[in-house]
């Protein structure tokens, strides 16, 4: 039998034990949106830009020199990163989950234009929620879980509290901040604490109180910037900062732009002071990384934002400038200080390296696409492997090609474009990256071999995710194809119209709507339209509606003034359902439309005559069996 003072002996024991165990290090994962390569001052590329809280965190561990994101575009990256897979294997490969079709996994497109060689396929629209992701791992294995900032992977039902965070601000789902980065703003239930805000400056805040909290137990704090991305607005006091610092000769010369890298760059400085107050530096594992490539197509002031010299291309194209992006990883006494690597990583690598750095198992229904880089982070090489960038589209944007994927071998980048050669047949592009950074010279005829080789490993990719593919398009009319046009931003095309009859695509910011007989701008989350026709209106393609279905909307113009909601199968069709504004500020209006069958096309016509444009905060369409919502 055990004496009291075996007991006591055996209790002291085990408290000893427990205390002398290590906790497990906490995690911040910071994400900054589109910003580039060349946009810090960890690769020696910009001479406008000030990031010294990035090279503060690059003192106390490893800047990755060949980092990657999984996409041109950020959703499809985001997602990579939550479940360590491919965007071709979770179909989701296009940057549309704010919008409110809920389509959980990729289709084969079905229809292109004439002039175009391949069908692109539709993209999920939504990260799935019974995939496992890193947040539900951490949860599980007993860290707090805070998401904060941008995230873009679908509103509620899929939400960072669907997806393993316990908190998530300012809990919107929308691509970038809603309205302005300088308050005030329009998140529902989510308040400036005083005018003049900024977004980033709350969100570092708020994420440096989570931190406070959680300070005893360990967390995993995933920070997702707002910046760099649209729209373009910063502490006008910045801009003023460096407004006479600009040199007109140099391709990153826009103030704006600069200011806003400054307030991305003090927000990880607040995540920094706030560790070290409260002594948790030294068991922090912190991730630094960003969706995509620098944004080159915008303009800001008549300059675009930013310049990935000497990279070539940016955000939306599958070029380097779109795709290579910075990256630091720190973790004291487990990665050395100001060291660096040059081993190829993306972002599909970041949840396998965390489990292995945690020592955790991964789920047993879990499949990654990316690998541990851990033996990297340790100053070790990592095994050669090929890592792959699919991406299906083709945004009209500087150095865009048709739909494509690249892959990456060694210094060896091979990318094919589907069916752009003769007779249905891939067209590729081999660059050697050692040589030629800028992807300038096209080997791909001198290297035949090297061809072949690198497209078996794209052929097995595909195969091994199952990703939907782009199709040959039977509707295809040389006659009408242009190849001239490729790589030439939409804003340039003044002559497209005169070559070939274009189709008529929304604006994506209008989420589906089209703006007819009205010009439009999105103003603090707000869609103003300044009617320029006699009947000017939004119409969309609304046939998944049937039968009876209400149309609310938030709106406000000038008081006395009259509009009407119609449907293309509403009987009578052409007089629609009127609704009048009372006054001048704003009012909910709901019209119950009774189609034969379905609403076909809607057309909201806006009420003209008044002295002021017509604003729209919301819409919402709700029939019995569906219900979307729109929040511009």
């Amino acid at each position: 039998m055990i004496s009291a003072s075996q007991l006591l002996l055996l209790f002291l024991a085990v408290i000893t034990a427990v205390a002398a165990t290590p906790k497990r290090p906490n995690i911040v994962f910071i994400l900054a949106d589109d910003l580039g390569w060349a946009d810090t001052t960890l690769y020696g590329h910009t001479k406008l830009y000030r990031t010294p809280n990035l090279e503060r965190l690059a003192k106390r561990g490893m800047v990755l020199t060949r980092a990657y994101a999984a996409s041109p575009l950020c959703s499809p990256t985001r997602a990579s990163i939550l479940t360590g897979q491919h965007p071709a294997r979770l179909g989701l490969t296009s940057p549309n989950c704010h919008l409110p079709e809920v389509q959980l996994k990729a289709r084969p497109g079905t229809k292109a234009a004439p002039g175009l060689k391949a069908i692109q396929p539709h993209s999920a629209t939504r990260l799935r929620t019974d995939l496992p992701t890193l947040a539900k791992e951490l949860k599980t294995a007993g860290y707090r879980t805070g998401h904060f900032g941008k995230w873009h992977l679908g509103p509620e039902p899929y939400s960072p509290l669907e997806q393993g965070f316990d908190l998530d601000l300012p809990h919107w789902h929308g691509p970038g901040p809603k309205g302005s980065y300088v308050a005030p703003w329009h998140y529902p239930d989510f308040d400036p604490s005083h005018p003049k805000e900024h977004i980033e400056d709350r969100m570092a805040d708020e994420a440096a109180s989570f931190i406070a909290k959680h300070r005893d137990t360990p967390f995993f704090l995933n920070y997702w910037q707002f910046s760099v991305h649209a729209p373009f607005d910063a502490k006008r006091e910045l801009i003023d900062h460096y407004r006479p610092l600009i040199d007109p000769t140099s391709p990153q010369r826009c103030p704006t732009y600069a200011a806003m890298v400054e307030s991305l760059d003090d927000a990880v400085g607040t995540l920094l002071d706030a560790l070290e107050r409260f002594d948790l530096l030294g068991n922090t594992l912190i991730i630094f990384f960003s969706d995509n490539g620098g944004n080159m197509y915008n303009l800001i002031e008549g300059v675009p934002p930013t310049s990935n010299h000497p990279l070539r291309g940016g955000k939306a194209t599958p070029f380097e400038g779109g795709i290579r992006v910075p990256c630091l990883v720190s973790w004291p006494g487990e990665i050395a200080p100001g060291s660096t690597s040059d081993s190829i990583v993306q972002s599909t690598d970041f949840y396998p390296t965390i489990l292995e750095l945690l020592g955790l198992p991964r789920s047993p229904d879990q499949v990654f696409d990316g690998i541990s880089i851990a033996p990297a982070l340790q100053g070790r090489d990592l095994p050669k492997r090929p890592i792959f960038t699919y991406f299906p589209h083709h945004p009209p944007v500087p150095d865009w090609i048709p739909p494509s994927i690249s892959v990456h071998l060694d210094h060896w980048k091979l990318i094919r474009e589907f069916h752009q050669g003769q007779n249905g047949a891939h067209r590729y592009r081999l660059f050697d990256l050692e040589n030629d950074p800028a992807e300038s010279r096209n080997l791909a005829h001198r290297h035949p071999e090297k061809v072949r080789a690198l497209d078996r490993l794209i052929a097995d990719f595909l195969e091994e995710t199952a990703a939907v593919i782009p199709l040959p398009n039977p509707d295809f009319d040389p006659a009408r194809y242009h190849p001239e046009l490729e790589g030439v931003n939409k804003v340039d095309r003044k002559s497209e119209t005169s070559k070939k009859k274009t189709s008529d695509p929304s604006d994506p910011k209008l989420m589906g709507w089209k703006a007819r007989q009205t010009g439009y701008t999105l103003e603090q989350g707000i869609l103003r339209l300044t009617p320029n026709g006699p009947s000017p209106f939004l119409g969309l393609s609304a046939s998944r509606f049937t039968r009876e279905t209400t149309v609310s909307f938030r709106i406000k113009g000038s008081a006395k003034t009259s509009g009407k909601v119609s449907c293309s199968h509403q009987t009578p069709t052409p007089k629609g359902r009127p609704f009048q504004l009372a006054s001048d500020t704003w009012e909910t209006h709901a019209i119950t439309l009774k189609p034969d069958r379905d609403l076909g096309i809607l057309r909201l016509y806006l009420p003209i005559g008044g002295k002021t444009p017509v604003e729209i905060d919301w819409i919402v369409l709700q029939s019995q069996t569906t219900k979307l919502r729109w929040d511009f």
